[in-house]
């Protein structure tokens, strides 16, 4: 058997002005390798490439669009070509005239069949054109009534592994002395609780360190600062991903981020683990420091 039945490829087509960038972009973030504007000529060496580079390349997109003219003409027998023996699905995208009409005049360009008619002369003529695709096509999204937040969120119900996380947050400890994150989200500040470099037994170890994070939550209001910020945010979260906000910093601050940020990060990072949807990955930016 080929090794190429590992490899998944998803052709997306469809009418100008129903989303095709968007998906793209949403197909990049659950970690397609996607690539736009492709003539379908070059989708087989695509593939092959693919194929070669292993499972650095194990699902690619390609954006395929009518703009290509007689090009266009022949994705249809490209596609049967390469289901011989690749897994192979399209996606079509389609809005309505109205809806098209209103995206086309909202950013004011025209549509790429229309030459000298009007918008709707082009979107009929693409509409026939892309008649058969439609018809061949294994999924058939309407966006007519989705914003791109709400495509995006389709496209990551439709595509997302089961163990792609809905939203993926970095949870980073940072001293202040050294300056606010600049990619931070949300901001919290450990300095309400003693600081562990003035007990001297534990001035050179770290948050990482056992005996520092024992001190750490010791403290009043410590393990209740964890508990209740992750029940605080869960809905946050939560609402990240229904806005399909797939990325989040978190940035948990102390004088010299090396002992109470770290201790609290770590805790709080097992406890955001535990809700659904969420990956948590771990920076401590500024330990290290002298």
């Amino acid at each position: 058997m080929s090794d190429s039945l590992s490899q998944e490829v998803l052709i997306v087509t469809g009418m100008s002005g129903a989303g095709r960038s968007t998906v793209g972009n949403a197909l990049e973030d659950l970690g397609w390798y996607v690539v736009d504007n492709l003539p379908p000529q070059m989708i087989r060496p695509l593939v092959d490439l693919a194929e070669r580079a292993g499972n650095t390349l194990p699902k690619i997109a390609a954006v395929v669009d009518v703009r290509g003219g007689q090009l266009f003409a022949d994705l249809e027998e490209i596609i049967e070509s390469l289901r011989e023996n690749t897994p192979v699905r399209v996606l079509f995208l389609e809005a309505t005239d109205a809806e098209l009409v209103r995206r086309f005049e909202q950013v004011r360009r025209p549509h790429p069949l229309q030459g000298d008619g009007t918008l709707l002369d082009g979107i009929g003529a693409e509409r026939q054109r892309m008649l058969s695709m439609r018809e061949a096509s294994d999924m058939i999204v309407d966006t007519s009534d989705l914003n791109i937040h709400q495509l995006a969120t389709k496209i990551s119900d439709l595509f997302a592994d089961a163990e792609t996380p809905g939203v993926q947050v970095t949870l980073m400890s940072f001293g202040f002395k050294y300056g606010l994150p600049a990619d931070a989200d949300m901001v919290a500040d450990m300095r309400f609780l003693p600081n562990p470099f003035w007990v001297p037994e534990l001035r050179a170890h770290t948050g990482l360190d056992q005996e520092v994070s024992d001190f750490v939550f010791a403290q009043e209001g410590a393990s209740e600062f964890v508990e209740s910020y992750a029940h605080a945010l869960a809905p946050v979260l939560a609402g990240y991903q229904r806005e399909n906000k797939r990325h989040a910093t978190i940035a948990i601050g102390c004088t010299g981020g090396k002992h109470r940020s770290v201790a609290v990060v770590e805790r709080l990072a097992a406890a955001l683990r535990e809700q659904p949807g969420v990956g948590v990955n771990v920076r401590h930016r500024d330990l290290g420091r002298e």
